[in-house]
């Protein structure tokens, strides 16, 4: 499965565009400004159906227009059949068609045309909240497991609906214990099929993610990835039980697999205080390359790989290790961006990687 074409409309930088790319290596080059990582999130709204930046999509529209359009053509190499997807925002609302057919729910579109992008932002992943880190996982697992997105979906609504209850009776409404209880249950049970999803998921990536760290960093320390959560020594209804007072001062919920981590180590020492930039740099790729492992494993087909200004960030001998997977074949479709088109060129030609270039001018 690959990305033929692209066709941009009021895009963020992009009034007017339309690209068509190789189902191998396409390397993306025009000055910092121009548009690149623009080019890179609307191929990612293609796939997710929302940014890679932003949560809101009113950002992705340019300044002047009130609507922006995103339509791509992806063929599947096997069977030759090729699907149009468009993504379209007017007037505060989205749409996600799949050859002109629009989508009952936005998640029914997820995982159909996975991605994975890496971008300059990725040592977020280390450096940030927990939040960050859930969002990263998420992502991940919902790219192949549906049910789990719809998990998380069902677990927001109720939470929202558990939160809403704890505020009322902070503003004199008398709490209802009964609804309470009931929710409580409901989100109990979803809660608690989410942190086993979590937990197995972690376990099944570990292997992945300490083989591409050690490839990248000549297998020079020892690394580790592990879930964490208040679910490890307590059911969720105790859980939920034991922090009612405390909800019921706050106004919010404190337990839950809302509220987990994870635990990213080095040497058996905390990557975010004790990683030096070039290690937090291989750690969060190899993080990327095991999310596009596991996606490829579980939906049987390569991701659209997206390297967003990896020369300038990533040292000589980091680029080299994954160009070498490149070379292998080891990814499918390819997108690179950077802003110097001459040195793209010898790099892809140094490791004999076929590829196609695209020059955006400003």
């Amino acid at each position: 499965m690959y990305l033929k074409n692209i066709r941009l409309a009021n895009f963020k930088s992009y009034e007017e565009a339309e690209f068509s790319f190789s189902g191998n290596v396409n390397g993306i080059v025009g000055a910092n400004g121009s548009g690149k990582t623009n080019l890179l999130d609307a191929i990612h709204y293609l796939s997710f159906g929302k940014s890679c930046f932003s949560p809101k999509d009113v950002t992705s529209v340019r300044i002047t227009a009130d609507f922006f359009a995103i339509h791509g053509d992806f063929e599947d190499e096997e069977s030759g059949n090729t699907t149009t997807v468009s993504c379209v925002y007017k007037n505060g609302a989205k749409s996600i068609r799949a050859n002109k057919k629009e989508y009952p729910r936005f998640s029914d579109h997820v995982g159909l045309f996975p991605v994975v992008m890496v971008s300059p932002y990725d040592s977020d992943i280390i450096n940030d909240g927990n939040e960050v880190r859930r969002r990263f996982f998420d992502k991940t697992i919902s790219q192949f497991d549906k049910s789990y997105l719809h998990a998380l979906i069902n677990y927001r609504k109720l939470l929202q609906q558990r939160n809403a209850l704890l505020r009322r009776q902070l503003e004199g409404v008398q709490l209802d214990m009964q609804l309470l209880q009931v929710i409580d249950f409901q989100i109990a049970e979803i809660g608690t099929s989410i942190f086993n999803v979590r937990k197995d998921f972690v376990e099944a990536i570990l292997p992945m993610f300490v083989e591409h760290y050690c490839t990248l960093s000549k297998g020079a320390e020892k690394v580790g990835v592990s879930y964490r959560s208040g679910l490890g020594d307590t059911s969720f209804l105790d859980g939920l039980a034991k922090s009612l007072q405390a909800d019921l001062k706050s106004g919010f919920t404190t337990f839950g697999v809302h509220k987990d981590d994870y635990d990213f180590t080095i040497e058996d020492r905390p990557a975010k205080q004790f990683a030096s930039q070039g290690q937090q740099k291989s750690f969060s790729l190899a993080l990327r390359l095991s999310q596009f492992d596991y996606a490829m494993a579980h939906n049987h087909k390569k991701p659209i790989l997206l390297l967003d200004d990896i020369f300038d960030k990533l040292d000589r001998a980091r680029i080299s290790e994954l160009l070498n997977m490149v070379g292998r074949e080891h990814f499918g479709q390819v997108f690179i961006s950077d802003t110097d088109e001459e040195r793209v060129k010898t790099i892809l030609d140094g490791h004999n990687i076929e590829h196609q270039i695209h020059t955006i001018v400003k």
